[in-house]
């Protein structure tokens, strides 16, 4: 008997239950269970739309979505004296360090973090999890702890992509100019904030899609419930949104007669043109060419699918496509990073990299861009991945921001440390640098000039020379209205997907997928290609079979996610237009990557049945169940 009493209370298990307040509220100082709102105005969108003859609509929702990724939370702790020492798994090793000095109740330099190599985090190893036990066990018992949390404790503790209830409208002209966009979301987040507020601040500023529309209404909420906990997973509501907008698109398309490509492509946001926010877009704009890159394609799959459904009855094919866009990095705040390289006595190369790799091959990167702006090859590099005693914060890896901002940085210190070097030489801006042992040498047209690097006096961490960069990417806050320049830049991108459905069992196969996207710069093509392929595995488990149901989905036996065997063949188009303020023009894919790929699929279930799909995932009963409802409006 551990002396506790308690009371069983009401739960709010809904978007009703949350607003309706007749249960008493998931947290005191949130009476009304809204923990935050989001908004953006541009126009008059609602008397356009009312005046407006081609118009459509319709209400979606999506479901809990767990990260599954492969590695589970875990770590371990060390006291060391007046200090502590936390290995983990995470994808932002500074705010760890603050949140576990926050509960110890110590000063975050008495923490160390240390990050492991991640096995897989999608936005879920943004929160705490494994930190704050493990570091108030270790403080309090002076002796090592670890942590590895199993399957269903993953499952059961780790935040979800949120559940979302979304109603949508748009309007065009009969030449299918769009006129208007309205979009009102509920957000699920759970009973506690995490990333909650974060997700209603960005759905606004997407939720009408890579498109100009003179006059947008966007309203969302993040609700609390007694729920499971929502928090960041690749892409913060925007894919839910997505699903939207792109429906949209399809019925207005249908209306005015026009090619569901052709369409997109007539309305798509182009340099020049202001988005729903107000900004202008002047850079890196390859929204009409990710388009264009999949006409033929989309094209050759129509006329196939076409001749494929003459012939067969129990079994149809259809072609969907899906848009996106997607702001680099945190809305409308600062979010620098600090990169630092190093170089010592011995010859040996260092980069401080504070941006966490989580698999995407941001070590690769840094290193990559550092050695171009350096002009010493990469091969004589090593790095530190994370170190918060060795290494400047580079904020955390999410928001599709560490290739743009963190590489931005990376570029910034190599040319420092090259400019310390040229300076030492005496030698011209564009000489050539050699390194041979602990000599520098370097070139230009007036000869060669050496650097013994054992003469310098070593300084932080033993290094003779320390080059430092950080980047800040401008923009600006939003006013009442949602206007204003939330992000630096922006990356677009379309998918289009060959779908077959059995039209008996309801069931979906993905055959083919083309990708199109808008990277400003491919640094390393190997990469981007595999960031692209893994975010259509989750935008096909997003539309055909994740959905996580508390109690229940315990075990990744229970939760489906998509296999090998469920995987299209897939095209991939890297469309080039690069962004100024980037790291030699590149900029980010991590989300941009997952975001067509629902939407496409689900167009491709339209094209193939006729029927659209309002709850997510399209499992075969849903499927089917929509299929029974055509057949009975018939």
């Amino acid at each position: 008997d551990l002396g506790i009493e308690w009371t069983p209370l009401a739960a709010i298990e809904n978007y009703d239950d949350a607003l309706e307040a007749q249960i008493p509220p998931v947290q005191e100082i949130h009476q009304n269970n809204i923990l935050a709102e989001g908004f953006l105005k541009k126009g008059d969108a609602e008397s356009i739309y009312q005046q407006s003859t081609l118009k459509a609509e319709g209400c979606w929702e999506t479901s809990y979505v767990e990260h599954a990724y492969i590695e589970p939370e875990a770590g371990y702790a060390l006291r060391l004296d007046q200090r502590l020492e936390l290995f983990v798994s995470t994808q932002t090793p500074y705010m760890d360090r603050d949140e576990v000095a926050q509960v110890l109740g110590i000063n975050p330099d008495q923490v160390r973090i240390i990050p492991s190599a991640v096995g897989g985090g999608f936005g879920g190893k943004l929160d705490c999890s494994v930190q704050p036990l493990l570091a108030v066990a270790a403080w309090i018992l002076g002796k090592p702890v670890r942590c590895t949390f199993n399957r269903p404790e993953s499952l059961a503790s780790s935040t979800k992509r949120h559940p979302a209830r979304m109603k949508a409208s748009a309007s065009c002209r009969e030449d299918g100019t769009l006129t208007s966009f309205h979009f009102d979301g509920d957000f699920n987040t759970g009973a506690y904030a995490s990333w909650g507020p974060t997700v209603a601040d960005r759905v606004p500023i997407h939720c009408s899609g890579p498109y100009f529309v003179p006059n947008i209404l966007a309203k969302t909420r993040a609700l609390l419930t007694n729920g499971p906990p929502s928090g960041a997973f690749r892409g913060f509501g925007v894919p839910q949104s997505a699903i939207a907008h792109e429906a949209l698109m399809d019925l207005l398309a249908e209306q005015t007669g026009i090619d569901a490509l052709e369409f997109r492509l007539k309305n798509a946001l182009r340099k020049g043109q202001r988005t729903g926010s107000g900004q202008l877009l002047e850079n890196s704009v390859g929204q009409a060419e990710c388009l264009e890159a999949l006409q033929p394609r989309w094209k050759e799959w129509l006329k196939a699918s076409m001749d494929f459904n003459e012939k067969s009855e129990p079994i149809k094919r259809g072609v969907g496509i899906g848009s996106c866009w997607y702001g680099c990095g945190n809305t409308s705040m600062s979010n620098p990073s600090t990169m630092r390289v190093g170089i010592n006595s011995e010859g040996l190369i260092t980069l401080y990299n504070g941006a966490m790799d989580i698999g995407q091959g941001a070590n690769t990167i840094m290193i990559q861009i550092c050695s171009e702006a350096l002009g010493l090859p990469d091969s004589s590099f090593r790095f530190i991945m994370g170190d918060t005693d060795l290494t400047a914060d580079a904020g955390k890896t999410s928001a599709s921001r560490q290739a743009f901002v963190s590489g931005k940085a990376s570029q910034l210190a190599g040319e420092h440390l090259r400019s310390q070097i040229i300076h030492l030489a005496e030698a011209e801006e564009d000489a050539n640098l050699r390194l041979e042992g602990n000599t520098l040498w370097v070139q230009d047209q007036n000869g060669e000039h050496s650097i013994l690097l054992s003469d310098l006096l070593p300084r932080l961490n033993g290094d003779v020379l320390v080059g430092e960069g950080t980047f800040d990417p401008p923009t600006t806050k939003l006013d009442e209205n949602g206007q204003g320049s939330p992000y630096a830049t922006y990356g677009f991108g379309a998918h289009i997907a060959e779908v077959e459905v059995d039209l008996k069992l309801g069931s979906t196969r993905v055959l083919r997928l083309a990708a199109a996207h808008d990277v400003g710069r491919t640094v390393n093509p190997t990469q981007v290609e595999g960031q692209i392929q893994g975010g259509v595995a989750q935008g096909l488990g997003m539309a055909l079979m994740e959905e996580y149901v508390q109690g229940v989905t315990e075990n990744l036996h229970d939760y489906l996610i998509p296999t090998v065997g469920d995987m299209p063949d897939i095209e991939i188009m890297l469309i080039e237009d690069p962004e100024p303020l980037g790291p030699y023009g590149a900029k980010g894919i991590g989300e941009h990557a997952l975001i067509p790929t629902a939407p496409a699929i689900l167009g491709g279930i339209k094209h193939a049945t006729g029927v659209a799909i309002h709850r997510i995932p399209a499992t075969p009963d849903r499927v089917l169940s929509a299929l029974k409802q055509k057949v009975n409006r018939v």
